[in-house]
């Protein structure tokens, strides 16, 4: 058993007093008290949280994202609730979770973290920016009272849930026994909820211990034959579930010592056949500092740097279509894992994660967006037919490469060879967003985030907006709840 030094402040009726295990001890211990976070961690804190907005505001023109969306039942707002942003709604902060989580992760656009296990860490803005806004709006709570709560403090709350997550993800493949990515965001968010309700550090760990006793989401979703729309709301409902868990430890609800080591009943022996979850490395901002962001187009990230060979490739060959004999995608392991996909693709959630679907249209148009999912693009017939001609292929290399942490390349190659046996091929290393191409990529973020917030608001609003992306010390003091003012709707979307 891995377990360590007890807490003696623990105010809650625990059903164990005896030694805490490690990992949750380890997270607690960290966000009760957070080192210092770099100014580059915070900058690109700041980059994530605009672009996680915008990839929002963006989902709202998909009716089958905002049919999920709003109060549990009609019309059960809340005065000084959370707002939803692109909504006119104010919610209660667990179910305000839910909505924000569930926009920013609709369409896969949002911030990615790729390692042994792989996530988006930007879907824990559900339960910060909620409970956030509900703070401020609400100076005479019961958890926090008379804070006056800032984007500085969501942009380190969000430090701290991007590193909970993203260390976890580096030696703990979840994926391998078939559970989903959005069991950390479960845990970071119930972290990092329970400390902004001015938890202890012993409160925190009674959290955590609930976050995993929930045990983790099937990848079921995700895969052949049952692919479909609950992979876009999961994390939702995990940052939902978090503020949740949260809530009732402050209420008094009793923690557990040992939910991960717990011989026979414990996480461990349960999920991972008796393998031990590690913290590889001590827990600061170096996850957010390596993010990488989706800059240019929607696709899974394994995936991001074969449609930007594609579509290098695409000028050249567009033409020649007809006369391709064989296409070759050389990747990741973990790419040939969970997007190498033959056969039918029965809807958008389907599409947006099979590498040969995304190379051929990104060979064919030379872009891709987030229409290119739908039906009425996928019924191109010449998309299959370049399908058929694809073979997906693991490069140990690029495998190698992509779990270096010096490195953390996600490469890919694509070769296209024709009837006359000649070849064109494109390979790209570092996808546009990595950290080695951060300079380059924030003035396409600034164009993605532009263009994201205006399919839904004036031009008034929208330049306010944009103001506020290039001065981040106006930015970092600003009121949360006016910030989220700023992004409210008389109307709500359409169902």
């Amino acid at each position: 058993m891995d377990s360590s030094s007890q807490f003696h402040d623990r105010g809650n009726n625990n059903a164990h007093r005896g030694p805490i295990d490690s990992v949750i001890e380890q997270i607690a211990s960290y966000v009760a008290a957070p080192p210092e976070f770099s100014r580059e961690a915070l900058s690109t804190a700041t980059l994530c949280l605009h672009d996680s907005i915008g990839c929002g505001i963006l989902a709202l023109s998909y009716g089958a994202c905002t049919k999920m969306l709003g109060p549990t039942v009609p019309h059960a707002t809340l005065t000084d609730g959370a707002r939803i942003p692109g909504t006119p709604w104010q919610l209660e902060p667990v179910q305000a979770a839910f909505n924000i989580g569930c926009m920013i992760r609709w369409l896969d656009y949002n911030d990615t973290w790729l390692a042994a296990e792989w996530g988006h860490p930007s879907d824990n803005f559900g339960a910060i920016l909620a409970l956030a806004d509900y703070l401020d709006r609400n100076p005479k709570n019961m958890w926090v009272p008379d804070k006056r709560w800032t984007i500085l403090d969501v942009l380190k709350a969000s430090i701290a849930a991007y590193e909970i997550q993203g260390v976890l993800a580096l030696h703990n493949s979840f994926n391998r026994v078939g559970l989903d990515h959005v069991l950390l965001v479960r845990v970071a968010s119930t972290a990092v909820a329970c400390s902004m309700l001015g938890g202890t550090q012993s409160q925190i760990a009674d959290a955590l211990s609930h976050a995993w006793i929930d045990g983790g989401a099937l990848r079921t979703y995700r895969h052949a034959p049952n692919t479909g729309s609950r992979k876009s709301w999961a994390a939702g409902d995990a940052t939902r579930r978090g503020v949740q868990l949260a809530l009732w430890t402050l209420a008094g609800e009793m923690g557990y010592a040992t939910p991960l080591t717990a011989p026979r009943w414990g996480f461990q022996d349960v999920v991972m056949a008796g393998k031990p979850i590690v913290l590889s490395q001590p827990l600061g901002c170096y996850t957010m500092e390596n993010i990488l962001f989706k800059v240019s187009f929607p696709a899974e990230f394994h995936a991001q740097t074969a449609a930007e060979a594609a579509m290098k490739l695409s000028p050249t060959i567009r033409d020649r279509i007809d006369s391709i004999r064989d296409i070759r995608i050389y990747t990741q392991e973990s790419a040939v894992r969970i997007i190498d996909k033959k056969g039918p693709l029965k809807n958008p959630a389907d599409r947006d994660h099979c590498i040969q679907y995304i190379a051929a249209v990104s060979l064919l148009h030379g872009d891709l967006t987030a229409e290119h999912y739908e039906d009425s693009a996928a019924s191109d017939p010449r998309i299959d037919r370049l399908r058929d001609k694809m073979t997906v292929i693991e490069d140990p290399s690029y495998s190698r490469d992509y779990l270096d942490p010096a490195l953390r390349s996600i490469a890919n190659r694509i070769e296209v060879i024709f009837d006359d046996g000649t070849t064109q091929s494109s390979e790209v290393h570092f996808p546009l967003g990595h950290r080695r191409r951060r300079a380059e990529s924030r003035p396409r973020l600034l164009d993605k985030f532009q263009a994201n917030i205006a399919q839904r608001f004036d031009p008034r609003k929208t330049q306010a907006m944009l103001q506020l992306w290039n001065d981040e010390p106006k930015f970092w003091n600003m009121r949360v709840s006016e910030w989220m003012d700023l992004h409210t709707m008389e109307y709500p979307p359409e169902r």
